[in-house]
């Protein structure tokens, strides 16, 4: 009974914490990035069906790092793939997946987050989780998708710490609703602009005369630039921007976008595209030594794609070309929030060899912010 209490307590102590953890978003401090409106969480949940795991590891002394998983709905995803495309920014990663994507223009298996080094584990437990799926006995081939950033800085990547059943949790966890940012799962050990990054999400919800169709964005943050925040310098008013543009301007952005639109493959790398257009907002510069990478998916119920059917045409719904304008817009908007989220929500974390990354100067950013007008009052 006692043992039964201590459960309780802490699945309790868990869920203040996690809700605890919300008040550290850019909006709390009275940021508010673009014009449209946010989602009721402002996060990539807020298109109906989409589920978030993590599953964050930290370890001793030096290991930071973990998996997040992203499911585009509920149901069985090899049997209803989602239409969707990758666009790379800047090609220096592992993306697993790529290929089949762009000549299918789909996906057909949760998508996966985690660091350099578990891209290969992480794509084995996808077959995994893929094949022993009731209805999937008759599957031969599985098309994982595992996207990665190093966050070798502060983690032991060469230990590969990450498990196949690290990945299978993050998949069996993955709920709806407000999820965990800053330095969980995927962004246990990132670091962005010089502090510390992580997971953050956003969301973005089209006016009615425009569809009402929501963009949902996840990042994980792990690179480098000159930050700044809604238009505000930040770097360079703090005086400790790259002016020798060292080392430390490299690194990777994996974003993740979906939208209840009813969007397929062209227009989905359209959509993906424009969010470097976010990335870039916040001083990112897709450096030479940075992996860039945009997975953009569509759950529209109708332009789902069966594994088997008995007719050979499908009957699918695509938004015309001008009508994607608006969805341009929130990617962006969401994009650069999640990037800002992912900052605002990371805690400072000491890893590997007694290295440090701070969390970012809240006091002193929301001085910069304040003296450009750039903080909407919350009194």
């Amino acid at each position: 009974m006692m043992f039964k209490k201590q459960k309780l307590l802490l699945f309790l102590f868990l869920i203040f914490c996690s809700a605890f953890s919300q008040k550290k978003r850019a909006r709390d401090y009275g940021i508010e990035i673009g014009v449209l409106q946010t989602g009721k969480y402002n996060s990539i949940t807020d298109v109906e069906g989409v589920k978030v795991g993590h599953t964050t590891i930290i370890e001793g002394d030096n290991v930071r790092t973990g998996v997040t998983a992203i499911l585009p709905h509920s149901e069985n995803i090899f049997q209803s793939k989602v239409p969707a495309a990758i666009y790379i920014g800047n090609g220096f990663g592992k993306l697993a997946g790529y290929s089949q994507v762009k000549e299918l223009g789909n996906i057909e298996t949760p998508i996966i987050l985690t660091n350099t080094l578990s891209v290969p584990i992480a794509s084995d437990a996808l077959i995994s989780y893929t094949l022993q799926q009731k209805e999937n006995q008759d599957v031969y081939s599985v098309n994982s998708i595992v996207g990665e950033t190093n966050d070798g800085w502060l983690n032991d990547i060469r230990g590969q710490h990450v498990t196949k059943q690290d990945v299978l949790n993050a998949i069996i966890n993955a709920k709806n609703g407000f999820i965990d940012e800053g330095n969980v799962g995927a962004g246990t050990g990132t670091s962005c602009f010089g502090y510390k990054g992580g997971i953050g999400t956003s969301s973005r919800i089209i006016p009615n005369k425009y569809g009402s169709y929501t963009v949902g964005v996840m990042v994980q943050s792990n690179f480098g630039g000159i930050l700044q925040i809604n238009g505000v310098p930040i770097a360079k008013e703090m005086d400790n921007y790259p002016r020798d543009y060292k080392y430390d301007v490299d690194g990777s952005c994996m974003i993740v976008v979906i939208t209840d639109a009813p969007l397929k493959a062209r227009n989905l790398e359209r959509l993906a595209k424009r969010a470097m257009m976010g990335l870039a907002k916040t001083g990112g510069i897709a450096s030479n030594g940075s992996g860039d990478y945009v997975i953009s998916v569509s759950t529209a119920n109708n332009n789902l794609v069966p594994y088997e059917s008995n007719v050979s045409i499908l009957k699918t719904q695509e938004l015309k070309n001008e009508a994607v304008t608006p969805l341009f817009l929130a990617v962006i908007e969401a994009t650069e929030e999640a990037i800002i989220n992912s900052l605002f929500a990371a805690e400072t974390m000491i890893g590997r060899e007694n290295r440090k990354r701070e969390t970012i100067p809240k006091d002193e950013i929301i001085s910069i912010m304040q003296k450009h007008n750039a903080i909407i009052s919350n009194n």
